[in-house]
């Protein structure tokens, strides 16, 4: 059966979600999850939370999907040790460095691919499969169809956001909040930026970014036939309330197999939606009708008071048991009580005398066991053997009973046996001396210029589509003795794969050998091709655990997330080579929505478009692989006059990232980086590499 996966930011959201039919509440723990604005559970209500929900057949995942520096990692293992410690069911994972340090110190513990690890196609499953991880949580952004073909080939669970809020960028891979204020996505401190109003030339007044919450209560069934493990219920910042009501209304439609009525879609409505609710990326009918921004309405106040009904007055979640009784003369009354699980708990009372005026009754015995109200159990069946003849207090039926549940109790709560380890960062690379090479990234073959190449770049990275359908490009860098590495698309689902693979197989004919890969679906995909694979920014390269475990997985050379401090990226024990970008308009945003063609209704994606947010800042947009955008920062990363500092932190190479630049300014940004001309762009920043990110 389909696994419901319900929110729980507290102790009261816990309860309400297992009386409304959650099998499972995921939860945070420490400073390490991806809401650490919520209130997350202390030491203490874990363990709570753990032996709550285990009693009631229900499971707990721990949430510690961010990406952790160097310094943090000792704290999260400490952590990580705790929990295991305390029955945890899984631990839900972004960070492949994290991922490694939990198999060190809990290598029982289930780990879940996060969806802030971008995984959208079968390639990162199976990726996701060989790091060791059980479950993974695919992108929001899939079609029914690319669910479908996933779960028919994968060899792990597949878990699908089902309800709650859509981020506009593909999780993981979204850098709006830190780059405009500080504030991580991929650190749990989203600031939300995309619910802000933007708009095209000068005027902020649409909200193109916003989009409505999504609602799969209707495809239930057919998650289920597909082979979907686990739907996923959004909302650990709201209330409990809202995680009674819409578990409740996903647990009835799932158990009784229907579809909701209009009632429980007008209840889903009330306690939150963004003006409505979209299925747009699962019916793949992507567009302007999936957006919407949230109304202020009075609160549901009846609605609310009868959620809080299903959870406050006592237990709504009943399991079934079955109840066994042998009473003999001469014998000691013996109780016993079985659950779905096969745990047998039994209860031993004293030996039943001769009736002296009315004797016991199998319906007397059964009347007496079965009465479990104010407990989580109900009995569907009753099997009693009773010698006729024999009296036995009726307290000690009563008190039998309560033996043998808080025995089932105790089993139903014990803590497994799990291996427990200790986290070793292993061997501590030294730093490269010496200067690092220069790289460039293009978005178009016309920014590679005969005089671009004379300037004798390191390696020059190229998308692959484009310089696929300009193979003269890519002859021309060879040519020049400037190598060459396909730049692979950051999104390709499993049915773009035949265009994708016919661009590199085209590369490969032209003697391109190495590939540079932003998610472990497009990393697998490249090694599969025959590849040499370097490392992008979307991998999230925080800390030395995740570039050891990109050696491990073959990769040659890594980029440093943008989000690090320079500082941070010197300290890093590079166990392959590293590289970080220097100059640019970072990518703030990949979207599956078209948001240019949502605003004119032509595909005219010509570069020059720019989003306007309410303080005049400007973000251009892009085309990606696929139909879908990247949304730029409009101030350029520029490190020119700040050589001295980067050229200090062991890096193999600094990567200049042109997109909307033209040929002519490419040539003047990669002359200044070479410590000639005068170049400097008109709006410019630092990046995040001086300043602190939350």
């Amino acid at each position: 059966m389909l696994e419901l996966l319900a929110p729980a930011g507290s102790m009261e959201s816990v309860y309400a979600a297992v009386q409304n039919g959650a099998d499972a509440v995921y939860l945070g723990y420490g400073d390490f999850n991806a809401r650490r604005n919520a209130k997350n559970f202390t030491q203490e209500e874990v363990a709570a939370a753990v032996s709550y929900c285990h009693l009631r057949g229900a499971k707990v995942h721990l949430t510690l999907n961010t990406l952790l520096t160097d310094r943090e990692l000792p704290a999260a293992a400490d952590l990580a040790g705790e929990i295991n410690g305390m029955g945890v069911d899984a631990v839900i994972v972004q960070d492949l460095g994290v991922a490694r340090m939990l198999r060190q110190v809990a290598p029982d513990l289930h780990l879940h691919g996060s969806t802030q690890m971008t995984v959208h196609s079968l390639d990162g499953v199976k990726e996701c499969a060989d790091l060791g991880m059980t479950r993974v949580v695919l992108s929001r952004e899939l079609s029914r169809d690319q669910i479908d073909y996933i779960c028919a080939r994968s060899p792990i669970e597949i878990e699908v956001f089902g309800h709650g809020a859509l981020c506009m960028c593909y999780s993981g891979q979204c850098y709006l909040s830190s780059i405009i204020g500080g504030r991580s996505g991929n650190r749990g401190l989203c600031a939300q930026p995309c619910r802000l109003q933007y708009g095209w030339g000068n005027r902020a007044d649409e909200y193109p970014l916003s989009l409505k919450d999504v609602s799969l209560v209707g495809y239930l069934g057919e998650l289920s036939r597909m082979g979907v493990a686990c739907l996923k219920l959004e909302g650990r910042m709201k209330r409990p309330e809202y995680v009674a009501i819409v578990t409740g209304i996903y647990a009835k439609a799932r158990d009784e197999g229907r579809e909701p009525t209009a009632q429980e879609l007008a209840q889903l409505e009330a306690v939150f939606s963004r003006q409505g609710f979209t299925q747009g990326y699962y019916l793949d009918e992507k567009g302007s009708a999936m957006f919407g921004t949230r109304q202020e309405e009075q609160p549901p106040l009846e609605l609310y008071a009868q959620a809080r009904s299903t959870y406050e007055n006592g237990e709504n979640r009943k399991l079934p048991v079955r109840m066994y009784a042998r009473i003999r003369g001469g014998q000691p009354a013996q109780v016993a009580v079985e659950d779905a699980q096969g745990h047998v708990a039994q209860a031993e009372g004293p030996v039943p005398q001769a009736a002296v005026n009315v004797p016991l009754t199998q319906e007397k015995v059964a009347g007496q066991l079965t009465r479990t109200g104010g407990t989580p159990y109900v009995c569907t069946k009753m099997t009693a053997q009773v010698e006729e003849g024999l009296s036995l207090p009726l307290s000690a039926l009563n008190a039998m009973r309560r033996q043998a549940l808080e025995e089932l109790n105790r089993q139903r709560t014990q803590l497994p046996e799990r291996r427990r380890g200790a986290f070793h960062p292993g061997v501590r690379y030294a730093n490269p001396k010496g200067a690092p090479e220069l790289t460039v990234s293009v978005r178009t073959p016309e920014q590679i210029t005969p005089e671009l190449l004379q300037r004798k770049p390191a390696l020059i990275y190229l998308p692959a589509e484009e310089s696929a359908s300009c193979p003269q490009a890519v002859e021309r860098c060879l040519q020049a003795g400037v190598e060459v590495a396909v730049l692979m698309p950051r999104i390709c689902w499993d049915r773009e794969l035949p265009g994708l693979d016919k661009a590199l197989d085209t590369l490969k004919g032209l003697g391109v050998t190495q590939a540079m890969a932003g998610t472990l679906d497009e990393v697998r995909r490249a090694r599969e091709r025959g590849f040499a694979v370097r490392g992008d920014f979307g991998l999230g390269v925080y800390n030395s655990q995740t570039l050891k475990e990109l050696k491990r997985l073959g990769l040659v050379s890594a980029t440093a997330s943008f989000e690090l401090k320079l500082a941070q990226i010197r300290d890093l024990s590079k166990a392959i080579p590293l590289e970080a970008i220097v100059y640019g308009h970072l990518p703030v945003m990949i979207t599956e929505n078209c948001i240019i063609h949502n605003h004119t209704g032509a595909h005219n994606c010509t570069g020059r478009e720019r989003l306007v947010d309410r303080k005049g800042e400007t973000f251009p947009v892009v085309k990606a692989f696929g139909c879908r955008n990247e949304i730029l920062n409009g101030k350029t990363l520029f490190l020119a006059d700040k050589a001295g500092d980067y050229q200090r932190l062991g890096l193999w190479a600094v990567r200049l990232m042109f997109t909307t630049e033209s040929p002519e300014e490419c040539v003047q940004v990669l002359d200044r980086y070479q410590g000639k001309g005068r170049y400097k762009p008109g709006e410019m920043t630092r990046g995040l590499y001086y300043r602190d990110v939350e």
